[in-house]
Formats: C-alpha cells, sequence, structure tokens
C-alpha cells in the first residue's frame, strides 16, 4: 500500500469534494491582529470540513522549478521586515507530513517536484492558517511557485493535483487578486475600503471572470487591458488564484468574501469553491 493511501485509509467518506480557497493575506500584520480578515479566516474553518492536511501554494515561496515541503515540522519563517517584534516572535508549530508529500510529488507528471528541506511555512501560510487552525494540530505543507513559467504552466500543473481534494486536504491560494504595492496610498491604509478607481475596476472583472467560469480570460490576464497590468504587475500574488482555479469542477459553486480593497492598489478578495 502506498503512502498516500496510508496516509488517506482510515477517512470518514465525506459529501462530495473538499472546498478548494484562494485567499488574499494581504499585510504579515493580519497574523496577529483581531480584525475583519482573520475573524473572516477563523469563520471559513468552522464552515468546511475539519480537513485531514492544509497544502498551501504561496506567492511567497517563488522558485526555478516547483518544490514541496517534505518534513516533519516545518519552521515558521518570518520573511519581512520592518513590523513589530511581535510579529517575529509568532511560531506556528503545525506539523507536516512527508508522506503526503513525496505522494503529492509523485501526481505531478509536468515536471519533478522537488522534496524541500530547506524551506517551512512563509507568511503566506502560517498568518492565515494559524487564525484558521490555531491548535496547530492539522499538518501544513507549501507547495512553491516556478517563476520561469506562465499561468498556463501553473493552471496545468494544478490540476494534476486534483484528487488531493477527495482525501480532505484543503487546498489554499495565498496571494492577493489585485496587488501593486509600488501604488499603495500608505496614508490611507486605515481608510475603509480605499481603492483606486483601476484597481476597484479590475477587481470585479476578475470576479465577474471567475463567476462566469471563463478561465481563459483570467489566465491570460495580461490581455485585459491597462488595469490588469496595473493589478498585476507582476505575477507571484495571482498565480495562487490560477491554482485555485483550475482545481474547481464543472458547475461548481462559487462564493467571495473579504471582498474589500486596502490601500488603493491591494485587494483582500478571496474565493471560496465548493
Amino acid at each position: 500500500m502506498s503512502s498516500f493511501k496510508q496516509f488517506t485509509g482510515n477517512l470518514k467518506p465525506g459529501e462530495g469534494l473538499m472546498p478548494v480557497l484562494f485567499i488574499g493575506h494581504g499585510s504579515p500584520i493580519n497574523g496577529i491582529e483581531d480584525n475583519e480578515f482573520s475573524r473572516r479566516w477563523a469563520v471559513m474553518a468552522k464552515e468546511i470540513p475539519v480537513p485531514q492536511a492544509v497544502l498551501v501554494v504561496s506567492a511567497h515561496w517563488f522558485t526555478r522549478g516547483t518544490q514541496i515541503t517534505s518534513m516533519d515540522f516545518p519552521p515558521t519563517i518570518h520573511d519581512f521586515g520592518g513590523f513589530p517584534e511581535e510579529l517575529f516572535r509568532v511560531q506556528y508549530p503545525a506539523p507536516g507530513n512527508p508522506a503526503l508529500a513525496k505522494e503529492t510529488a509523485s501526481m505531478i507528471h509536468t515536471t519533478d517536484v522537488v522534496l524541500s528541506h530547506d524551506w517551512g511555512l512563509d507568511h503566506g501560510t502560517w498568518t492565515i492558517v494559524r487564525h484558521m487552525y490555531p491548535e496547530a494540530n492539522i499538518p501544513v505543507l507549501q507547495v512553491s511557485i516556478d517563476y520561469t513559467k506562465d499561468a498556463q504552466y501553473h493552471y496545468d500543473l494544478a490540476k494534476e493535483i486534483y484528487a488531493l481534494r477527495k482525501k480532505r486536504v484543503l487546498i489554499i491560494g495565498s496571494g492577493n487578486m489585485v496587488h501593486n504595492l509600488r501604488m499603495v496610498a500608505w496614508s490611507r491604509l486605515n481608510e475603509p475600503e480605499y481603492g483606486y478607481d483601476w484597481a476597484l475596476q479590475m477587481n470585479d472583472r476578475f470576479k465577474t471572470l471567475i463567476s462566469e467560469g471563463n478561465h481563459k480570460d483570467l489566465i491570460h490576464y495580461q490581455r485585459l487591458g491597462k488595469e490588469a497590468i496595473l493589478a498585476v504587475p507582476t505575477p507571484e500574488h495571482y498565480l495562487p488564484l490560477v491554482y485555485t482555479l483550475a482545481l474547481q469542477d464543472r458547475n461548481e459553486e462559487v462564493s467571495f468574501f473579504n471582498d474589500k480593497a486596502v490601500g488603493g492598489s491591494l485587494t483582500m478578495t478571496s474565493v471560496r469553491i465548493g
């Protein structure tokens, strides 16, 4: 029996597929703040089945090639600067699952996946998951994003891990739908729902395309006009959304949460599929 079958052999039969999420993670400070975004993450964890494991595609693990964390206890990575010391003291001691990592890698035929013992859980993962599962008793793994490949490549790769949804693995894409740090209105960060016109327009366009199931235009987002280029000046925060969309089953329900702009040029808009 394979290690993955051993891992899933004791699962109770569930109804349908495990939901899949795209979560706008925003500032690392959300990892320790009790705010509307972090509270919604906690509520989401209560709305969906308890997963056997969590697999996160984080905007903050951008590599040549594809890697997956494969250690018993992945370290908490503080991959940021300029924040309160309290944030750097946070540890999220969730276990990993090397057997699941190995089997997930074996499901991917697009490329040879490296089993990583050098990374861990970066802030694209732990700032969210510690609010969802504060007891840190559910295995958490990360998959990296190959920066040499385009969105179509990542969409196709993500489809290869679709079977994990049948095994009660919660797959999360963690990034931001609209993410232009160079244009953030820092003086207006505390202004509720402040967004530039182009940011709000593009966020709405993305939501419409997601609701329509128009993945083709979302994959080729660069063709959607100058607003799209402003919204996605670099791909790392957008590509986790592509992973989430690729895992959608035909006619599967889509809903949005935390649908708000921050600082003019960022949106926290998040997606639940299933």
